[in-house]
């Protein structure tokens, strides 16, 4: 299981939001699972309920978002998890060209568990055969705050403004996946 402590981008600081941990592990053969525990939700602002749906634009509010890409190559794919539910899943060929929607067969699961308390779990899970074979990967989230505060957080940030797309951002190592 990968677990690693995420960043808050230095331009970009939480107004109570203290710490994000996030984890990925294969769960068998069929699954990857990922795990965002956020420090500070008492300021939190959450989407509504929207049900398990394909959206675009989920990164405008509080999000959680996996990167992944083969080592040697310049494509890679993007997952966006909110906590109302939707998801969306792309493709590009290179570094914020060439997006397409990522074909997923069976919808990505996602669940928030808190609230406006000291800590809130996210959790999603993607079926492995909407996995791109990838070596690396960047585990990240927007967090909006009351009063419209966002801040972004990643395992490794770029220099200048919150990028995730970048290339610095893949930091963490897939495992092999579970044989069947």
């Amino acid at each position: 299981m990968q677990t690693h402590e995420l960043i808050a981008h230095p331009d970009h600081p939480p107004v109570a939001v203290k710490g994000i941990v996030a984890k990925a592990w294969w769960d068998g053969p069929h699954w990857l699972r990922l795990r965002w525990r956020v420090d500070g939700t008492s300021q939190i602002v959450l989407p509504p309920f929207a049900g398990r749906r394909r959206a675009d634009g989920l990164w405008r509010t509080t999000c959680f978002e996996l990167f992944v890409t083969a080592a040697d190559g310049e494509g890679y794919s993007e997952f966006n998890f909110s906590p109302s539910n939707a998801w969306a899943a792309y493709d590009f060929d290179r570094y914020r060209a060439g997006m397409n929607e990522r074909i997923v067969d069976r919808s990505p699961v996602g669940t928030w568990r808190g609230g406006r308390s000291a800590q809130g779990i996210f959790d999603g899970a993607l079926p492995r055969r909407a996995v791109p074979d990838a070596t690396r990967f960047g585990m990240n989230a927007v967090i909006e705050e009351i009063g419209g505060t966002k801040s972004y957080w990643a395992i490794r940030h770029p220099p200048g403004r919150p990028d995730f797309h970048h290339a610095d951002c893949f930091d963490g190592q897939f495992p092999p996946p579970v044989p069947a």
